[in-house]
């Protein structure tokens, strides 16, 4: 029997400025903090200055995706406002006017991310980037420029990608050269300033595109305690508090939680706030909650001692926290060939965690399965494991709605092989090959992959396949 989703549900496949444009400092763009994180990188992995060159095969590329349906991408800061917060660059403009236009013409959606890790580096040479309550004000107008030169055509908004993740790994927060003991001050104001941005643009949206529908993108986690020891139970249960769930209580409810505001008052780094933040952020009322999935975690509770005071953390994505939680890894679960446990109940978990918490109406923005690729003599590229990966994440959404959560879209990452942060193109996500190595460019051809006809499949039949 297939498994069928309503008609209006969205399917569609998602991508990033910075790592498929390519053109890095083309028509006036500006200097990323992601193209400069990547031109350290340039020696053992591809780097942003070509990317996938979706700038300059944006036709063809959307000629492609017309076949699959809605796309979600970012727009580059930089590419719009090369300084941050000065002149804005009309070929900017006009570029992402042509994808939108290109898009439309192709019925597809577009749904638009404004901020994806990449923030102008002027800013960050200026005054530290999100460090500098300047910087709120320069995304505010960064964010009304956009909504007044697309917003008549587009009506779906994410503010920031992953800000959860994002705050967590020093090198996206341009926190270089930080002394150790002012690090977590310093990034609890960071984390503080993007939320006051993101509340911003949330009511500037409703305020400046007419029927506009904005909200959060998060990384989520979903955490399973190492026992069922209370104290491990409770870990798992701060784990999510503290690596999304915090994020999601300010997005949608103006302030940071309990637990949250005792972690910064204890530690000593609770964020300077201004008397007008209160007002702002509680007026900021997201339309849904956007999630990105790729897997679920596992942690046992981790006392202080004296060498590992309250709040010490250790790593820094899954950080371990003294008087909190440390993560474990799950015996029960296989992993990908970069190290995520696959666990497609996961995502069932935490759609109806969040549903049922929020109550908003959710869409899922990133969900895939990044390994090498191997195109074949004749190429073709078989990823039936890719497929397979797939079939059993949009079962899982299935089951997550027949349970009552209002889910209405599924955005798989990612639309085409993208510039991973990490393994550049050895990691490879995409419904597209596309033929490039790290350091040969060959001749960029595009590729279909057999994921790519099979969820062509799934679009067109609204619903999966029997197995």
């Amino acid at each position: 029997m297939v498994k069928q989703f309503k008609n209006d549900f969205l399917w569609g496949a998602s991508s990033s400025a910075f790592q498929i444009e390519g053109a890095w400092n083309e028509d006036g763009k500006g200097l990323t903090v992601a193209d400069y994180n990547s031109f350290k990188k340039s020696a053992v992995q591809a780097d942003t200055k070509v990317a996938s060159d979706f700038y300059h095969h944006f036709k063809e590329d959307i000629a492609l995706m017309k076949e699959l349906g809605l796309k979600r991408f970012s727009l580059s800061w930089a590419r719009i406002i090369p300084t941050g917060d000065g002149e804005i660059n009309q070929a900017g403009i006009d570029f992402y006017n042509a994808v939108i236009d290109t898009l439309l013409e192709n019925d597809i959606l577009p749904f638009v991310t404004l901020y994806h890790f990449d923030l102008p580096f002027a800013l960050v040479e200026k005054y530290n980037g999100w460090a500098d309550r300047r910087c709120v004000s320069a995304f505010q107008r960064y964010a009304q420029v956009c909504y007044q030169a697309f917003g008549d055509r587009v009506k779906n908004w994410q503010v920031t990608n992953e800000q959860n993740l994002m705050i967590r790994v020093d090198e996206r927060m341009n926190m270089y050269d930080v002394v150790p003991e002012n690090t977590e001050k310093i990034r609890a104001q960071m984390d503080y300033h993007m939320f006051v941005a993101h509340a911003l643009a949330t009511n500037d949206c409703h305020q400046l595109v007419a029927g506009g529908k904005v909200g959060p993108s998060v990384s989520s986690t979903m955490t399973y305690p190492s026992s069922n020891k209370p104290e491990d139970v409770w870990a798992a249960r701060m784990n999510d508090n503290f690596k999304t769930n915090y994020a999601l209580e300010m997005y949608c409810f103006g302030e940071y939680p309990g637990y949250y505001q005792e972690y910064l008052t204890k530690c000593g780094i609770y964020p300077e706030t201004q008397p007008e933040d209160q007002a702002i952020l509680k007026a900021a009322k997201p339309d849904f909650i956007a999630l990105n999935y790729y897997r679920t975690l596992v942690a046992s509770y981790l006392p202080t001692d004296e060498q590992h005071p309250l709040g010490t953390k250790e790593k820094d994505i899954d950080f371990d926290l003294y008087g909190y939680f440390k993560i474990e890894k799950n015996q029960h679960l296989k992993t990908s060939k970069y190290g995520a446990q696959i666990d497609p109940t996961g995502l069932r978990l935490v759609l109806n965690d969040y549903y049922h918490q929020y109550r908003l109406p959710l869409i899922i923005t990133e969900n895939g399965l990044g390994t090498p690729d191997r195109l074949t003599e004749d190429g073709k590229v078989h990823d039936d494991y890719r497929i397979a990966y797939l079939y059993d994440h949009i079962a899982a959404c299935h089951a997550a709605i027949s349970d009552g959560v209002e889910l209405f879209g599924y955005c798989p990452w990612s639309v085409m092989d993208i510039l991973s942060s990490h393994q550049g193109f050895k990691k490879r996500y995409g419904f597209i090959y596309v033929n490039r190595e790290d350091h040969e460019l060959k001749d960029l051809r595009r590729i279909k992959k057999d994921s790519f006809y099979w969820y062509q499949s799934v679009i067109k039949n609204n619903g999966l396949p029997e197995e």
